[in-house]
């Protein structure tokens, strides 16, 4: 893990909760006006929100929960295999939209990371996930994307810096 002394500028020593939503794929694609600017065979696609007071700490963790999730099928078939093990790749992509209040119809985002700080910590998460050795694709932070995704299982775990 990163020591709190190599956190980004301007983040926190305490923790919110980063959310991430990771889905067990056998292929994806993110696209920007067409051209593809990342694209994955089998791994995990990562939907990744940022909060206000987010920091280090909460991108380690997801991280580290990310790179031990076991939900790929070992030689018997059961979901016993994290993603190194199975030489899988990783897509990820900044989402604020994780963090949608909907309490009320059109929903507010007033809970998310203002896009600097956002945009530090996506960055962050990036260079700790490139880390581990495995393949790394990401979206472009902060523009419109579109996402293809195949997934497989289906499998889909949300994942919260809060619950440890």
């Amino acid at each position: 893990m990163v020591s709190r002394g190599a956190q980004p500028a301007g983040f926190n020593i305490g923790w919110s909760s980063m959310r991430a939503v990771v889905q067990r794929v056998s292929r994806a694609e993110v696209r920007v006006d067409g051209a593809p600017v990342g694209r994955i065979a089998h791994g995990f696609v990562v939907l990744l929100g940022m909060a206000k007071g987010d920091a280090a700490a909460d991108a380690e963790f997801i991280d580290d929960r990310i790179a031990g999730l076991r939900v790929f099928a070992d030689p018997e078939g059961k979901m016993n295999l994290a993603l190194p093990a199975v030489g899988g790749e990783l897509l990820v992509v900044s989402q604020f939209t994780l963090y949608a209040d909907t309490s009320q119809r059109r929903p507010s985002f007033t809970s998310a990371a203002p896009s600097g700080q956002a945009r530090e910590l996506y960055e962050y998460f990036l260079s700790l996930t490139r880390r581990r050795g495995v393949k790394v694709e990401a979206g472009l932070f902060g523009v419109h994307m579109e996402l293809e995704l195949v997934n497989d299982g289906p499998v889909t775990i949300v994942l919260d810096s809060r619950i440890r």
